[in-house]
């Protein structure tokens, strides 16, 4: 199929329709690099090719070839996240930074997906994760203030963005939402028994798939009964992600069935997810590992392990990161109902 632009965004009445919100988005995006800048945060501009695109096993992300000035080329991926290179440069010794980093998911289309979005990622070295909760919540309201939005309203939903946010465990929000025990599908060491989730996902009426995995099953009763019902009234902060959920964050060392990794929620819709950063560079391996397996068992090839970012790991200070969806919170802030509205130039798409 050919590849088009989109619905001609650029015609003077699609353009005037989408202006407001653009502006919109052009002054939150001055307020949040001067509320970075207060705080002795660094900008910084990483690449955007990179060896590896992202570890997550349903992340894909888009294949380029990099050629050299003989022709010779080798394979290189548009990034799925600026959080590789900010690690890196955590390692080579800066401590506060930020980015509006462009990013690029392939598969990902709809009111709330882009092929082409940006992510806006911080990273606090030596500082727990729960100092991002506190700055989730303050850069929400920031949005909204400087929007002029007294609330963020969406599909009915509404959510007060200058409270704080609420904070719920995935365990108590399983229980609340689902009336499921999901802890007790862990092990003490945290690995998921998929036949104990498979179980307490049926009898809550969640249909579960027979080659479903733990982690299938974890994400379809989190979607379908537990995201629904988060962010309304106030922003909610979901934390204490089951550690088969860990991607990059560390374990909690109070409890090794959960990591350090929370997402925060508004009117349903998922703005961020942050980690307590592991910094084990074994452990990270071992991940990156299980998901190339799992990527390769469902679509057939996976990209290759980043090995500088494992060797910067070694280097790395303790360290907590955010990445947040900056089009969706610019589009809670200013009203609009999908994502192209707050993109100044929508990306082709298979027409």
């Amino acid at each position: 199929m050919p590849t088009v632009e989109p619905a001609a965004w650029w015609r003077n009445d699609r353009h005037a329709d989408r202006r407001p919100f653009l502006l919109g988005r052009a002054k939150i995006v001055r307020a949040v690099r001067a509320w970075f800048e207060a705080q002795d945060f660094l900008e910084v501009e990483t690449a955007t090719l990179q060896v590896a695109p992202g570890g997550e096993a349903h992340l894909h992300g888009f294949e380029t070839q990099l050629l050299g000035a003989d022709g010779e080329g080798a394979t290189a991926y548009l990034r799925t996240s600026p959080e590789f290179a900010c690690k890196k440069l955590l390692a080579a010794g800066e401590s506060r930074i930020f980015e509006f980093g462009r990013v690029w998911r392939n598969r990902e289309r709809g009111p709330l997906h882009h092929p082409e979005f940006t992510m806006l990622e911080w990273y606090r070295a030596h500082a727990p994760y729960d100092q991002l909760m506190t700055d989730c919540g303050e850069l929400v309201a920031l949005a909204a203030e400087t929007a002029g939005a007294r609330r963020f309203l969406r599909k009915g939903l509404a959510c007060d963005p200058f409270s704080a946010p609420e904070r719920i465990t995935v365990q108590e929000a399983f229980r609340q939402f689902a009336d499921i025990d999901v802890l007790a599908s862990l092990s003490p060491g945290g690995e998921g028994d998929r036949e104990t989730l498979a179980w307490s996902a049926a009898n809550a009426g969640v249909r579960v798939a027979d080659d479903d995995l733990w982690a299938d099953i974890f994400s379809k009763i989190l979607v379908e009964r537990v995201e629904p019902n988060l962010g309304i009234d106030r922003p909610t902060i979901l934390y204490a992600y089951p550690a088969p959920e860990a991607a990059l964050a560390r374990l909690s060392p109070g409890d090794r069935r959960v990591a350090e990794r929370f997402e925060l929620y508004a009117c349903g819709v998922e703005l961020a997810n942050a980690f307590g950063e592991l910094t084990d560079p074994r452990e990270q391996r071992r991940r990156f590992e299980a998901d190339r397996a799992l990527k390769l068992a469902r679509y057939g090839s996976a990209p290759p392990v980043d090995e500088g970012l494992l060797e910067a790991l070694a280097a790395m200070p303790p360290a907590s990161g955010c990445a947040l969806g900056f089009d969706r919170l610019v589009m809670l802030a200013t009203g609009a109902e999908r994502i192209e509205q707050v993109i100044w130039s929508p990306a082709p798409e298979v027409g």
